[in-house]
């Protein structure tokens, strides 16, 4: 209609989208929007009144179609299609709560459960109403005990749908809250999924960790005291793998869950012992996006707490180095996290191979250039710190700024 001079009657024009109305519903203030615009409108959060009276609109379900309206459009479109109208065809029924209840229930039978996952998958995928609809009945709920009994009975067969779905849907942080009996089993299961060789893995294993980092950020603190080793094998086993074999959100949901597992000292001591320092290292090593690297830091900062976290740090050849490059190129979360980890290194591991490392990697002058900037005075505190406390060997290298040791 682009190029075509025709005159649409105003009230078949949407006032959101400025467009004919394809499937025209009446709100309770009276206006007529096309639906996809006005549940796009609410559901999205944009704004609980209406657009046009600015009056509160409840929900979705207080959307009435206005068929009579529907049909004059239609005709309308017909009348016009020799001049380059599109036809409307009439919308299908919009699916109801009560659907995604029988569909629920359908996955308690052997012979409906994958047609009964794969329908879930597919109206997860459509719109926004269907995926609120299906967290307002229970689906994630039902998706985490389908997987949960996948692991029971060992057999893969609908991971993927039932994956999708938790993906699409997401785990509501009020939900995850009210499973904390189901919690140990939910997480074991989603690190066996991690395990599984499956045609989809990518996919499956990326939705298998946004899974669990919904379930470890709202975690008791009893459940995250209670993780096993072979739980921080699986997560750093992702870290290892690189984005042929995981999304980069897979990436970075696994990052989240270790970050939210270090206040424990004895997650700490397992991340260590499954290698994770060496694969959080090489994986900066790999100039990554912004956030990741933040998340990186974050971990490595906590780690390089204990002994073990440090000894590891240093054995790396690259440690000292690729933190010390990303000071003041990423943002100034990276700079806190990176001068937090050097001033560890600095304080209970400075031998004097490790100083003269510092020095050798550029971390010394760096620092000094930190200091030039406008940042935050105890970052500068905490820099000054590192300079000085290694002062009299640096000052024996010609190269280093005399004044600012000094």
């Amino acid at each position: 209609m682009e190029d075509i001079d025709v005159e649409v009657p105003k009230y078949f024009i949407c006032p959101i989208s400025l467009q004919i109305m394809r499937d025209p519903v009446t709100a309770i203030t009276g206006i007529t929007y096309d639906r996809e615009s006005i549940e796009q409108w609410l559901l999205k959060g944009k704004s609980n009144n209406c657009p046009v009276t600015q009056q509160p609109l409840p929900t979705v379900s207080d959307l009435t179609p206005n068929h009579t309206l529907r049909r004059l459009i239609q005709a309308w479109c017909n009348e016009n299609a020799s001049l380059g109208v599109d036809r409307i065809p009439t919308p299908k029924p919009s699916i109801d709560k009560f659907h995604f209840l029988k569909l629920i229930k359908q996955l308690q039978h052997p012979d409906s459960k994958m047609k009964a996952l794969k329908e879930l998958d597919l109206l997860a995928a459509k719109n926004e109403r269907n995926r609120k609809y299906m967290v307002e009945v229970g689906v994630p709920k039902a998706m985490l005990s389908f997987i949960v009994n996948c692991f029971k009975e060992d057999c893969v067969s609908g991971l993927e749908e039932a994956l999708s779905v938790l993906f699409l849907i997401r785990i509501p942080s009020a939900e995850a809250k009210l499973l904390p009996k189901q919690n140990d089993q939910i997480i074991k299961s989603l690190i066996w999924v991690l395990g599984c060789e499956i045609n989809t893995q990518v996919m499956v294993k990326s939705h298998a960790v946004s899974a669990l980092k919904s379930i470890i950020e709202t975690a008791s603190s009893v459940v995250l005291e209670r993780l096993e080793p072979k739980f921080f094998e699986m997560i750093v086993g992702v870290l290892k793998q690189c984005t042929t074999r995981i999304t980069q959100q897979g990436i970075n949901s696994a990052l989240h869950v270790l970050l939210d597992a270090c206040p424990w000292g004895r997650n700490r001591i397992m991340m260590v012992e499954s290698g994770a320092v060496s694969a959080l290292i090489e994986l900066e090593l790999g100039s990554p996006e912004k956030r990741t690297t933040e998340l990186i830091l974050g971990i490595l900062f906590h780690l390089c707490s204990c002994a073990d976290g440090r000894a590891e740090f240093l054995r790396h050849k690259g440690g000292i180095a690729v933190v010390t490059k990303r000071i003041m190129r990423v943002s100034p979360a990276a700079d806190d996290r990176a001068v937090l980890i050097l001033s560890l290194i600095s304080k209970f591991s400075a031998t004097s191979w490790v100083v003269h490392e510092m020095l050798e990697v550029g971390t010394v002058t760096k620092l000094c250039m930190l200091l030039q900037l406008d940042c935050a005075t105890y970052l500068k505190e905490k820099t000054m710190e590192i300079l000085r406390s290694h002062s009299d060997d640096w000052l024996k290298f010609p190269c280093i700024d005399k004044t600012v040791l000094t």
